[in-house]
């Protein structure tokens, strides 16, 4: 990705908020590619035209198939009190997916507990009392049925933010995502039909609430929505 391509949805001297584009790891991994915060470090060298390493911390993260708002900080006080909002909970996250079929009810909440496989990088629902086992809350709310495809357009807040969340919850009562790889059985080889659309957050420093909203292209899996 050419840092030109890169779009910032706001910046200032403590943070700056971009749209993640889907398949591109929000840090490093094992794979060697491309990632969200070396790309952002460049944009910043280059922008403001510093010499050595640019500071940047990472606040939260998205999985690599799925895009939409992500938040930066550019200060280790900006990265030390968003990261705070996160594990206190102020710190707002809601996503569009496209799921098989058509949902049981219009609007709804999920509770299950998850625990996550090491070795296959993968999640699944399992019984409350199960060693290991995290809680993992999410409410949603179907916003368009597609009768032809056998799909729903749903929006989803996360109350816990758990691997895989949203897929495995889906997935595991029958409406698996479209596209997904590892969970679902509609769309295979196609992208991941999950977006994080919308963000708030208090400012580290101005102390204001900051909310983003910024939808997906309408193309392939978002083109009826």
């Amino acid at each position: 990705m050419d840092i030109k391509d890169l779009k910032v949805l706001y910046e200032d001297n403590h943070i700056i908020v971009v749209e993640k584009p889907v398949n591109i790891p929000s840090q490093g991994d094992k794979t060697g590619d491309e990632d969200m915060l070396t790309i952002i470090k460049a944009y910043l060298k280059e922008k403001y035209q510093k010499p050595g390493d640019v500071y940047l911390g990472l606040v939260h993260r998205l999985d690599r198939p799925t895009g939409g708002v992500m938040v930066f900080a550019k200060t280790s006080k900006a990265a030390s009190r968003l990261s705070e909002q996160v594990r206190d909970k102020k710190f707002h996250k809601k996503y569009l997916a496209i799921v098989d079929g058509k949902m049981e009810n219009d609007k709804g909440t999920f509770k299950d507990f998850l625990i996550k496989n090491e070795k296959t990088n993968m999640s699944k629902v399992v019984p409350d009392g199960t060693k290991n086992a995290k809680e993992a809350i999410l409410d949603y709310e179907v916003i368009k049925y597609n009768e032809e495809i056998n799909m729903s357009a749903v929006k989803v807040i996360l109350h816990t933010g758990r691997h895989h969340q949203i897929r495995v919850q889906f997935a595991s009562r029958n409406h698996s995502l479209s596209g997904d790889q590892k969970y679902g059985t509609r769309g295979r080889g196609k992208q991941l039909a999950l977006w994080a659309y919308y963000l708030s957050f208090e400012h580290p420093t101005k102390k204001e609430i900051m909310e983003f909203e910024e939808y997906p292209e309408k193309t392939g899996s978002w083109s009826w929505i």
